[in-house]
């Protein structure tokens, strides 16, 4: 018997109202654009299972080409927030997504210089990694990861 197998991740999907401010974070971050799209009709409806569906998506990925997520803004019908826009690391559901930084003081800096906050602190496990959570706009949370040498 033949199992199909998964073949990879292709996107996270980020439900955004403030879609430049996002797309800046994660321009800043270090993701490259890879286009951008308005959908709405019927077949939208169907897939996600609303109504007058009208959305812009923004497309990015990763300089490495492997990484994607969809950036999408609900025109209508109106995108809705069911809990706290700074939750808490620990609230149940997806926090953060966590990305490999070759220097994660520079990309903080960057990120803090943007209006992004950390989360806690830059911290050093052992002798091989240094990590941070940062929260962006409408308290998307990123974890960073640098290996040390």
């Amino acid at each position: 018997m033949t199992k199909n197998k998964l073949l990879r991740m292709d996107n996270v999907l980020i439900v955004v109202d403030d879609l430049e401010a996002v797309k800046t974070f994660f321009l800043q971050l270090g993701f490259e654009l890879e286009g951008e799209t308005t959908v709405e009709g019927s077949s939208v409806d169907r897939l996600i299972g609303l109504q007058n569906v009208h959305a812009t998506l923004v497309f990015m990925r990763t300089p490495d080409g492997y990484g994607r997520i969809e950036l999408d803004k609900f025109h209508t019908p109106d995108a809705i927030r069911t809990g706290p826009e700074k939750a808490p690391v620990n609230e149940l559901g997806i926090r953060r997504i966590m990305f490999a930084v070759d220097d994660i003081d520079d990309v903080v800096a960057r990120l803090l210089a943007h209006g992004a906050e950390l989360v806690g602190e830059v911290v050093q496990y052992g002798d091989t990694t240094r990590l941070a959570y940062i929260r962006g706009p409408e308290g998307i949370i990123v974890g960073l990861s640098e290996q040390l040498k």
